[in-house]
């Protein structure tokens, strides 16, 4: 099982953590991953925007490196995620536009978007490609006690047509995962909601408010930590959360973990090695009983 690993800009930046845990959790799962360090930008939906024939002809570039090597393409960014699925689904639904994108690749690069490469990200790869059962064989620390808020992040399941999630009104991707690795999944009515970061400039306030909901209410629900395979969401909720509390007068304390952390930590990994010190939120009792027992 071999992917083309699709980094996206947070994982080699500001949440270089992620790439610590995801490489680490796809060596103990078996799944081989090949960076492409050749791909740009996915464009995080800004410039599809202002442009929507460059930022289709950026994501078909990617597309064209990836079929070159005869490989799928694994993501580990909601955001990335769904910005490159749009981008595949426009130009399947409609081939004029992928002529007119692949016009525009051919012009600048040289290169050609086939349209035979599949983008999933790891969560989906975990589940539909792995399997949940062979992922419970390879847990060698039950994460049992622990309660997780899944926290899924708009472009994962926005717009609907677009989502490559099952039932992007009721997903459980997550909660399925969490409860593989032995942890209690819990339910809250933010989980689905956007953690705003797309709006994080130009309205910061109502920016952190949206990601204080999501916070408060999943501990209200009775969550330890949060879980996210977007790491634009992890950035908002962990870096931003000592203004976010100092905002809404209210101590929060809630880690948030991106989703191959928490795998991680199951397969084994101990907190330095997943680099959980580079957090803002850093590990609470409940997460340190858990993994230290």
């Amino acid at each position: 099982m071999k992917y083309a690993l699709y980094t996206g800009c947070v994982a080699k930046g500001a949440g270089r953590e992620l790439m610590s845990a995801t490489v680490y959790a796809a060596e103990r799962l078996g799944i081989q991953i090949r960076e492409m360090k050749d791909a740009s930008c996915c464009g995080a939906g800004a410039i599809q925007e202002d442009n929507p024939l460059l930022a289709d002809a950026l994501n078909a570039r990617t597309f064209s490196l990836a079929e070159e090597q005869g490989l799928d393409i694994m993501t580990i960014c909601g955001t990335c995620q769904g910005v490159m699925r749009t981008a595949q689904i426009k130009m399947e639904h409609n081939p004029a536009h992928k002529e007119r994108v692949n016009a525009a690749l051919k012009r600048d690069s040289g290169r050609e978007y086939q349209g035979k490469v599949k983008v999933k990200h790891f969560y989906q790869i975990v589940e539909e490609d792995y399997g949940l059962e062979n992922l419970v064989k390879r847990v060698t620390r039950k994460l049992t006690g622990l309660k997780v808020a899944p926290f899924y992040g708009c472009y994962v399941l926005r717009p609907h047509e677009y989502s490559d999630t099952k039932v992007p009104d009721r997903p459980d991707y997550l909660e399925k995962l969490i409860a593989a690795v032995g942890a209690t999944p819990v339910d809250y009515a933010e989980k689905q909601k956007c953690c705003g970061f797309p709006i994080l400039m130009p309205n910061k306030a109502n920016a952190l408010q949206l990601s204080g909901n999501a916070m408060i209410g999943a501990l209200k629900a009775g969550a330890d930590v949060i879980v996210t395979p977007c790491p634009l969401c992890h950035l908002n909720m962990d870096s931003y959360q000592p203004e976010i509390e100092e905002m809404l007068d209210r101590k929060i304390n809630m880690p948030v973990l991106h989703y191959p952390q928490l795998i991680a930590l199951a397969l084994g990994a101990n907190l330095d090695e997943l680099k959980m010190n580079t957090h803002v939120v850093l590990p609470n009792e409940k997460l340190l009983e858990v993994v230290n027992r």
